[in-house]
């Protein structure tokens, strides 16, 4: 009798807790329906991080399938299980520990020098380029050399059938090659112009530049003194040459001149007329010495232009950056990557030039 009572009074006391326990539920279920259309009204989605995932499926697992399906709103039961397969699957999931499969990427800069090596040398196949590439320290293969090629639109096979420019055809011979050439400066004496001449000569290679001293009105004489000066056998700037290339000037044709540069082994190349393009290196210095210095000055001496030269010679020489050279031509300073930047000035500051210069 006495368990019949208890029985039948743990009976009622679990009524009211389930009966209690379901209100709640359904309470809470109706606040998440209240979001859930507060969302849809703002045509929002409901986007949860993984971590919040994986605490719904944790608390979704203790729940048996039917509770489940009455207890959810927000997502489906299929959608909740679904999280936590995969939260077991990220468990076991080793694919961060492996290394890296297939053939290992290219560097940007192996890449870049095949390239650059290809455009410089036309003639070059991917063998011999991959040989040059393997020589420099770089580890790579020849089928590799080619896909870069043919993925950057080159013919991977040397190209025969490039022809040799006049650029390539010079930088070839430059170190025997000379030129030579006039131009003119108009002194202010007295009040009246005086035109004067300024006779140079320049290596091909190096870019450097011999003036000749300044004579109003060059003659045989002076030209036969040029040639002596150019071909002495000690410290003659045309040692080492064996071209002279000038223009068809008349004072080249002096006996002297052409007979001392041959008996010293230099050939004088005398360009057809009306081809100033064929003394480019030449007449490319005239303009930067007019237009760079004198172009700016009013000179009123022979001694007033040749020390104007002699600036521009050691500004042209040590001081400026040539373009086609990359670098200044011989740099006579002392150079310190840590000091201050200090400016030369030349003819009062016509001629700046900017320097790391050591202390």
């Amino acid at each position: 009798m006495k368990e019949k009572l208890w029985l039948g009074v743990v009976a009622c006391l679990a009524y009211c807790i389930d009966k209690e326990l379901y209100h709640a539920i359904d309470y809470l279920k109706e606040q998440v329906r209240v979001l859930v259309e507060q969302q849809e009204k703002q045509n929002k989605r409901i986007l949860l991080t993984n971590r919040q995932r994986m605490r719904i499926a944790a608390k979704a697992k203790r729940l048996s399938r039917k509770m489940l399906d009455q207890t959810t709103v927000l997502f489906s039961p299929d959608t909740v299980m679904g999280w936590y397969r995969n939260l077991i699957a990220d468990k076991y999931d080793g694919s961060k520990h492996r290394g890296k499969v297939g053939r290992p990427q290219v560097d940007d800069e192996i890449i870049a020098l095949v390239l650059e090596l290809k455009k410089q040398n036309r003639r070059w196949g991917y063998q011999k380029i991959t040989d040059q590439i393997v020589y420099l320290g770089y580890r790579i293969s020849k089928s590799c050399v080619r896909n870069i090629l043919v993925e950057n639109g080159f013919d991977p096979e040397p190209d025969l059938t490039v022809r040799s420019t006049w650029h390539e055809f010079i930088q070839s011979h430059w170190e025997v090659l000379a030129a030579c050439d006039f131009f003119t400066v108009e002194l202010l004496v007295k009040n009246r112009l005086v035109r004067c001449t300024v006779f140079f000569v320049i290596e091909i290679a190096s870019r450097k530049v011999f003036f000749a001293p300044v004579k109003p009105q060059p003659d045989g004489d002076f030209m036969k003194q040029m040639a002596r000066t150019l071909t002495n056998c000690e410290d003659g700037f045309l040692k080492g040459k064996t071209y002279l290339i000038h223009d068809r000037d008349p004072l080249y044709r002096t006996d002297g001149f052409h007979a001392l540069l041959k008996s010293s082994g230099i050939e004088p190349i005398r360009l057809p007329a009306h081809s100033p393009d064929l003394n480019v290196y030449a007449e490319r210095f005239v303009r930067s010495v007019k237009s760079e210095c004198l172009d700016y000055l009013i000179l009123s001496s022979v001694e007033q232009l040749e020390y104007v030269l002699d600036e521009y010679s050691n500004y042209y020489h040590h001081e400026r950056i040539h373009q086609s050279l990359g670098r200044i031509i011989e740099p006579k300073h002392q150079l310190d990557e840590t000091a201050d930047i200090r400016c030369i000035e030349r003819l009062g500051g016509l001629l700046k030039s900017y320097h790391r210069l050591a202390a």
